[in-house]
């Protein structure tokens, strides 16, 4: 029989946020898959395990993997730890996941700390519906790539959870402002850890802020999707500078059948259907349709 492999959840700040049952496996495994072993040979030394370790980060996570798979196969069980909170969120974590399932091997969470859960849960921004975007493509490397995801953010109606490094968050919340426009923010910072805080402002209000206190260590920005109220102001600006033929030639050429977009146009223009369909039959008529 394969070893399993164990998702191991470890603090992202407190030592204490470390469960007994993270110990154990940590302490049975027959390996541990850390991504960066002398970050993590302190957390172990502080709980006094003495389980073998390997890295297995970024830039070995696909040749490591196989070699993993490998030791799994031969029946070895791995523990996988990232520097700080839940393995596989925006980490290396989750090719060694996929290839455990083509694999067979059996993969159990062991559950913890992780910064997007506690940031939103403590954000007071709505937790019922959320999009986790991790850190955004830096400038620099994917200017198009940055561009395309704060677009998408833009149109978003869940809360958004973004993470982002001290020397690039006014950058960011440059862009998110221009993009998103002036929306509700919590900035999350050094979650856990002696100098945690929860500043709850605008994208504008936080901007400001950081513009005269440098920021310091680690952030997660919580920001509120966009509004019932935003859509509809939106919608209702873009329709008006349509004709209602206009209106309803749009949604038929995305291949909407005529009845819904009737219905569509109708509320989109706030008028009554049967107005709609009177001014579309004559339309119809007029181009002998």
């Amino acid at each position: 029989m394969s070893g399993i492999l164990y998702l191991v959840a470890t603090p992202i700040g407190n030592l204490e946020d470390m469960t007994y049952r993270a110990v154990r496996i940590l302490s049975e495994a027959d390996e541990i898959a850390a991504e960066d072993t002398r970050n993590s040979r302190k957390l172990l030394t502080h709980f006094d395990i003495h389980t073998p370790m390997t890295s297995y980060h970024e830039f070995n996570k696909y040749e490591k993997a196989e070699v993993l798979i490998g030791h799994l196969l031969e029946g070895r069980s791995i523990a996988l730890i990232t520097d700080a909170g839940t393995p596989g969120i925006s980490d290396p974590g989750e090719v060694l996941v996929s290839r455990c399932y083509e694999a067979g091997i059996p993969v159990v969470p062991v559950p913890g700390a992780c910064a997007a859960v506690n940031a939103l849960i403590a954000s007071g921004q709505p937790t019922r519906r959320f999009a986790f975007e991790a850190f955004l493509p830096q400038e620099k490397q994917d200017k198009k790539e940055r561009r395309r995801i704060l677009e998408e953010l833009d149109r978003e109606t869940r809360t958004i959870v973004i993470y982002e490094a001290p020397h690039h968050l006014v950058r960011t919340l440059e862009d998110l402002a221009a993009t998103l426009g002036d929306r509700s923010v919590t900035v999350c910072k050094e979650l856990t850890k002696k100098h945690e805080t929860f500043l709850k402002t605008t994208l504008e209000g936080a901007l400001s802020h950081f513009r005269e206190e440098e920021p310091r260590g680690e952030y997660v920005l919580v920001i509120a999707g966009k509004s019932e109220e935003e859509q509809r102001t939106e919608a209702e600006a873009r329709w008006s500078e349509l004709s209602l033929e206009e209106h309803m030639r749009q949604y038929l050429a995305q291949g909407m059948p005529e009845k819904d977009a009737m219905k569509a146009v109708a509320a989109e223009r706030g008028i009554p259907k049967r107005e709609v369909y009177q001014a579309w039959l004559e339309v119809k008529e007029r181009d002998g349709e």
